[in-house]
C-alpha cells in the first residue's frame, strides 16, 4: 500500500469538517496525514473507475480509520520523468526522446509534468506544469554524457516531487547500470517507502544487463506501488510508455490521520473495497510511523 507522511493545512469549518463555502469561517489545522496510492481491477484484470471514497474502507493495524481525503481517478496529476542522460544513452536517446514527446501528448490538459534529467548528478529541464509546449522543448534539449548516479537521482527527484498536494507519481528511464551513485539501492529504497510515491521504472540496454540493478528497480516500482519494466527491444520503449500513460489515468488516493503508534514498528495496512469481493488492488501493505 503506497503512503506517504506529510504534514498539510487543512481549511476546517467550525464544525471540524473540510470547509467548503466562500467566505465561510475558517481556521487551519496542521493535521499528519497518510498517503494511499490504489489501482483497483475487476476479476477480469479490467480497471475499476468511477468509485468514490465511500466504496472504499481503510485499516491500520486491523482497526478501521476515517478518510480525511480522496482523489478519484479523475483527478489531477502530478508526474515527473525522469530520464538517463549518461553516455550509454548516446544511442538510445534520439528514440526515447520520440517516445516521451508522444507520451507527453497523452496527458491531460489538467496534468501537471516535470522534465528531470540524470548524469552524476540530478538535473530540472523543466519544472512543473501543464504546457505541453515547454514540456517538449525541454525533452529536446537532452544529451548524452557522463557517469550514472541513478538511486541518487530517484530519491532526490522523489523528495521534491512529494512537497506537491494531491496525485503525483514518476516514471524513470535508465540505459545503463549505477556506477556513480552516494546512495546504495538499499538507501533509496528507504527513502522513497517512505515518501511513498508511485514509481514506474524502465530498464534498457546496459540496466537489464545487471541483475542487481533489475531487482533494485523492480523492489522500487512493487514497494511504491508503480510497476517495473524491462526493455529489450528499442521500439518497445513506446509501448511501455503507452501503458504507464493509461495506468496513470486509473489511480486512486486516499488520505488518512493514523493512530498514535507504540514505537516506531511497521504498522500493517489493509485497503478494501465495500460490497465486492472479485477485485484486485495494487497498493502497498504498511508503513513506518515517524
Amino acid at each position: 500500500m503506497t503512503f506517504r507522511i506529510l504534514t498539510l493545512s487543512l481549511i476546517l469549518g467550525a464544525s471540524g469538517g473540510l470547509a467548503a463555502q466562500d467566505g465561510a469561517p475558517v481556521f487551519r489545522s496542521d493535521v499528519r496525514l497518510v498517503e494511499v496510492y490504489a489501482t483497483v481491477f475487476d476479476h477480469h484484470g479490467r480497471y475499476m473507475d468511477g468509485l468514490s471514497g465511500s466504496n472504499f474502507q481503510l485499516l491500520d493495524e486491523g482497526v478501521p480509520q476515517p478518510i480525511v481525503t480522496f482523489e478519484s481517478n479523475l483527478s489531477s496529476l502530478s508526474c515527473a520523468i525522469l530520464l538517463d542522460t549518461t553516455g550509454s544513452m548516446f544511442r538510445a536517446l534520439p528514440g526515447v526522446k520520440n517516445a516521451v514527446l508522444r507520451l507527453i501528448d497523452q496527458f491531460r490538459g489538467e496534468d501537471s509534468i516535470a522534465i528531470y534529467s540524470f548524469n552524476t548528478s540530478l538535473q530540472v529541464l523543466q519544472d512543473f506544469t501543464t504546457e505541453k509546449s515547454a514540456l517538449k522543448t525541454a525533452v529536446l534539449r537532452t544529451r548524452a554524457a557522463g557517469e550514472t548516479a541513478l538511486f541518487d537521482a530517484i530519491s532526490q527527484a522523489a523528495m521534491a516531487i512529494g512537497k506537491r498536494s494531491g496525485k503525483k507519481s514518476m516514471i524513470v528511464f535508465t540505459d545503463g547500470d549505477d556506477n556513480a551513485s552516494v546512495l546504495s539501492a538499499n538507501t533509496a529504497l528507504s527513502r522513497v517507502k517512505k515518501l511513498g510515491i508511485p514509481i514506474y521504472s524502465i530498464a534498457e540496454g546496459e540496466a537489464v544487463a545487471s541483475p542487481a540493478l533489475s531487482r533494485g528497480l523492480k523492489e522500487i516500482s512493487q514497494v511504491t506501488g508503480g510497476v517495473a519494466y524491462t526493455v529489450k527491444k528499442p521500439k518497445d520503449v513506446e509501448t511501455v510508455f503507452q501503458d504507464i500513460s493509461e495506468d496513470l489515468q486509473h489511480g486512486y488516493m486516499l488520505t488518512y490521520k493514523p493512530p498514535a503508534a507504540q514505537g516506531f514498528g511497521w504498522r500493517k495496512i489493509q485497503l478494501v473495497l465495500n460490497g465486492q469481493k472479485d477485485y484486485r488492488l495494487r497498493t502497498r501493505e504498511g508503513y513506518l510511523p515517524e
